[in-house]
């Protein structure tokens, strides 16, 4: 398998840049230019460059779905009736409405078309997901459903060599 190039290359101080932002993007550029080894206007052009090349997407503050009542997370597989540009899109297009569902991939190898990981405050939450929005969409012909139990890994970082 052909290995897909970097348009962007990155070097050391790219690199520790990138793991570092991970671990915590709310550092000033001070603090990031100090734990690198580099002087500050470096280290924002950098950073610039980072983020103007498309390797970082955004910065967010990450949340803890626990502490602010959503603390039940389900796992949900979704089957479609057909498989056609116009039904993904127009479940795509819905599923984005539902500001539960943290994540949505169209996957292979299952019987499912959608894998999708929603958080909720409860089961009576989860049920009103299920019942009254995501089993409603068109084209949705099956949804089974898991509950996570423990966050054995839970991370947004990335390897960057």
């Amino acid at each position: 398998m052909k290995k897909k190039s970097l348009r962007f290359e990155l070097d050391s101080y790219d690199r520790q840049i990138l793991k570092e932002l991970q671990r915590d993007s709310g550092r000033t550029n001070q603090e990031l230019a100090s734990r690198i080894g580099l002087s500050p206007s470096p280290c924002l052009r950098r950073v610039q460059a980072l983020e103007d090349s498309g390797i970082i997407r955004k910065r967010v503050a990450l949340l803890d779905p626990e502490k602010l009542g959503l603390d039940l997370m389900a796992l949900i597989r979704i089957s479609m009736d057909r498989h056609t540009p116009e039904r993904f899109n127009h479940f795509e297009g819905q599923i984005r409405l539902y500001p539960e569902i943290q994540e949505c991939y169209l996957i292979t190898g299952q019987e499912a078309d959608y894998l999708v990981k929603a958080v909720v405050r409860d089961m009576v939450h989860f049920q009103e997901l299920l019942l009254e929005r995501l089993t409603r969409i068109e084209g949705v012909t099956g949804v089974h459903s898991s509950f996570v139990l423990r966050r054995v890994v839970d991370t947004t970082e990335i390897p960057v060599g």
